[in-house]
């Protein structure tokens, strides 16, 4: 019965996709099993061992009736008596071993395969990683290579079981009597048949009943983490988030009964049918046994054969289903580990030792839109919280309807014709409208993006021609949103240099003005600062995410609104800070601040992603043009309100 709820399960599970299986992903297949090839001999072994016994057992029940009990032969009854003991042993000890080397081919092929997935996916580009779902790429590395690795593990070898042991009972049976085991075999076509009446059903029964679930699961993602939790607080909506919770809950529960009613059903379906089977065989060998050409022990011998017999045959008949279920989860892994990079680096790469710090834009376009090539292809997930489109709602998205052109920032390119040169020890500024294009540009220098097309140079070299490790060691960037690991301050701080000391620490943070800050905390600077640093407030974290950077002590520092979320007081201490950090390095700054754009030696204002006026601030503010627009509206507003 084991057997027959594995059938069922692979039904459920059962892909709608269907990958084209050929040599070469066999071949590829194969090649993640070799390194294990000694294991699964030894595997292999252990199951005909195993079958072997197990054609023992019923040999022993037919002599015991046949010949044992009719000659009262007390010795032989106890010989017998005490081999029908030791063959469950022997086939539990063989069970044991066989389960542990079995384990270890599957976790061993689980590791490599996440291992590989998890190196390509750090080779990818930001871009990758900006057009792909995070729930996507969990899938793979764990659903994905799960699955695959059961094709070895698992499928593969359950199918030469079955072949095997559907082999070798056969022929006992048909050593037996052929013509019970013809009738024997003819019941299997009722088994195929009942799967395909009631599998596709108890399929969707699963699948909607996943959905549901992710429905479920989604809305207690949305509402119990510390966001969700203190929205739903701050407007009084505890009641409605229990209503629509409970609406989740009873589908999924009405969906589970009817799923578990359906799974009885088949089962006894199939319970039905191999009682059928084995009705017709004893009856018949009854009849042969009347008929003096059958023996008693011969029929129970028959009867228990044939219970091995159905299991086998019917994990064969679903061996298909598992095996394209495993071959899809392979095609999964190997897409990822063959993505391209659209970040690659070169086979002789220059590695960049001292850098001067010179960068020049050349005629630089952009575009986030390069097409598909490097992206996931889309897969259906049922049951997956990632596939869910309006948490609370539950609604579909719509079709996105193009939208009109209109006078914002939107636009094909990013960037255009960007050029421009920053000299070592200079700080430039980007200023512009929302969206005018300056993260953007900063992106480039780092190599988060390469150019649609023109270039970009450090020191005179093509960023394309530069080792990226070299690169990055040479740029530091605090980003506009500060992202900290759900970890302590000191490993978040050591993400710069693994082998700063405490002193290093200590001294980047006092130049970011967080030392005292972190030194009053219960655990200093071994607190825990929560999910994205959720537990620091926005100025504790960005100055946090300043001291990392300084630590680096990089050549290029590169600043996106990093005095943003500090109130006046801290950052006329983080402007006295940056005075010395930005000393003798080339500082790209992108600033809301008056006080930083004053102190640039040029500033770039960008509208549509163009550079559309570039000088210092006094020179644009005598052009009379955008910059002049913005210091009015925005500058000088921000420079009363602050007190700068």
């Amino acid at each position: 019965m084991m057997r027959m709820h594995g059938g069922l399960r692979s039904i459920i599970n059962a892909p709608d996709e269907k990958p084209t299986i050929t040599w070469p992903l066999l071949k590829r297949v194969f090649h993640y099993a070799k390194p294990y090839r000694w294991l699964i001999l030894g595997i292999l072994l252990l199951i005909l061992t195993h079958t072997g016994l197990m054609l023992l057992s019923p040999l022993i029940l037919r002599d015991l009736l046949d010949n044992t009990i009719p000659s009262a032969d007390r010795g032989r009854l106890l010989w017998t008596a005490l081999a029908l003991v030791l063959l469950p042993v022997a086939n539990g000890l063989i069970n044991v071993l066989q389960r542990r080397l079995n384990v270890r081919v599957g976790e061993g092929i689980i590791h490599d395969l996440r291992l590989v997935t998890y190196s390509s996916l750090q080779r990818m580009s930001l871009r990758f990683f900006t057009n792909t779902k995070v729930g996507e790429l969990m899938s793979r590395l764990n659903n994905d290579v799960v699955g695959a690795q059961n094709a070895i593990s698992s499928t593969i070898i359950g199918i030469i079981t079955q072949i095997f042991q559907s082999a070798a009972i056969l022929s006992v049976l048909l050593s037996l009597e052929w013509r019970l085991t013809l009738i024997s075999v003819l019941i299997l076509p009722l088994f195929i048949l009942a799967a395909r009446l009631l599998g596709n059903r108890l399929r969707d029964m699963a699948r909607r009943q996943m959905e549901a679930n992710a429905q479920m699961n989604a809305m207690m993602n949305e509402t119990l983490n510390i966001g969700g939790a203190l929205l739903v607080k701050l407007f009084g909506r505890r009641q409605l988030e229990v209503d629509r919770f409970d609406e989740r809950a009873v589908e999924v529960r009405d969906l589970g009964v009817q799923r578990a009613v359906i799974g009885s059903v088949f089962m006894a379906i199939i319970g039905l049918i191999s009682g059928v089977g084995t009705a017709l065989v004893y009856g018949l060998g009854g009849l042969f046994v009347i008929q003096g050409l059958f023996t008693v022990g011969t029929i129970v011998a028959f009867g228990a054969y044939l219970g091995h017999l159905y299991g086998a045959l019917q994990g064969l008949a679903n061996a298909p289903v598992e095996f394209a279920t495993s071959m899809v989860s392979f095609e999964r892994v190997f897409e990822v580990i063959d993505l391209p990079a659209d970040i690659d680096e070169k086979p002789q790469a220059r590695k960049l030792g001292n850098s001067r710090g010179e960068i020049l834009f050349e005629d630089v376009y952009f575009s986030y839109d390069s097409g598909d090539d490097h992206l996931l292809s889309d897969v259906r997930r049922y049951g997956s919280m990632d596939d869910v489109t309006a948490v609370l709602s539950g609604k579909k998205a719509a079709a996105a309807e193009e939208e009109p052109p209109s006078r914002t920032q939107a636009r094909k390119n990013a960037l255009e014709q960007i050029t421009f040169r920053a000299d070592p020890g200079q700080i430039v500024a980007l200023v512009g409208p929302s969206g005018s294009g300056k993260t953007t540009l900063t992106y480039l220098i780092p190599r988060l993006y390469d150019p649609t097309s023109g270039v970009v140079r450090l020191d005179g070299h093509d960023l394309r021609d530069l080792a990226l490790e070299s690169l990055s060691a040479q740029i530091g960037m605090v980003t506009q949103e500060t992202y900290l690991f759900h970890d302590s301050i000191r490993t978040n701080l050591q993400y710069a240099r693994l082998d700063a000391t405490p002193k290093e620490l200590e001294a980047a943070c006092r130049i970011a003005n967080i030392h005292d800050f972190v030194q009053a905390l219960p655990d200093g600077y071994d607190t825990i600062v929560g999910e994205r640093g959720f537990r620091l407030s926005g100025g504790e974290k960005q100055r946090i995410a300043l001291a990392r950077v300084i630590l680096k002590n990089p050549r290029i520092l590169i600043l996106d609104e990093a005095t943003s979320s500090l109130d006046s007081e801290s950052e006329a201490l983080i402007q006295d800070a940056l005075e010395k950090v930005m000393a003798d390095r080339t500082n790209i700054v992108i600033a809301h601040r008056l006080s930083t754009i004053l102190a640039a030696d040029q500033i770039l204002v960008l509208n549509r992603g163009r550079i559309e006026e570039q000088g210092t601030h006094d020179w644009l503010l005598q052009q009379g043009g955008l910059y002049a627009l913005l210091y009015q509206t925005q500058f000088e507003k921000s420079n009363n309100t602050s007190g700068v």
